[in-house]
Parts: structure tokens; sequence; C-alpha cells
């Protein structure tokens, strides 16, 4: 699942031509390091988010897409996964 992310992320398509390749990872070399993200934080970061989101929604989680954009000041963490149905919630008070 992560893997397939890193990657789409670093370019692995046969249609690219290897300067877009190089830019793009370069993209996301200088994305991860200046936001000094390791490989086992955005690990961690996967399956919490994705138990958290379990817990009120059943999702795909092969589907579950994880990403990081960055603007100029600005980096936004995107998560995108298909929801299922919602699941039944029962409040600690007992009701729904």
């Amino acid at each position: 699942m992560f893997n397939d992310f890193l990657r789409k992320m670093m370019g692995s398509s046969p249609k690219s031509d290897s300067k877009d390749v190089a830019k793009k990872r370069l993209k996301f070399a200088l994305i991860y390091d200046k936001l000094e993200v390791s490989d086992d934080t955005l690990r961690c970061l996967h399956r919490d988010i994705v138990e958290v989101i379990s817990r009120y929604f059943e999702i795909d989680q092969e589907a579950f897409k994880m990403d990081i954009r960055r603007s100029d000041e600005l980096s936004a963490l995107i998560v995108n996964t298909p929801i299922l149905s919602a699941k039944r919630h029962i409040s600690p008070t007992g009701q729904r």
C-alpha cells in the first residue's frame, strides 16, 4: 500500500522521461527533508489514521491513499479513502 504511494510519488511509470522522474524524486526528498518525516513516522501515521477512521467507518484499506503536498509556505496532509459504510457508534452513555 505505502510502497505503491512511494512508487507513484517517485515516478516509476515507464512513460515518464528521466528528467521528470528526477524532478519528482528531488521534490519528494525536499518535502520530507524539510518536514523531517521519516519512513517509520509515515508508516505509523498511516496505521494510526486508518485505525481512527475505522472506528467510525468501514473503509477500503487497500485503496487508502496518503499524500503530502507542499506550497511555498504550507504543507498539507491529504488523506483519501473510499468509505464503504458508517458504523453505528454507541456513546459512553450508551446512547446512539
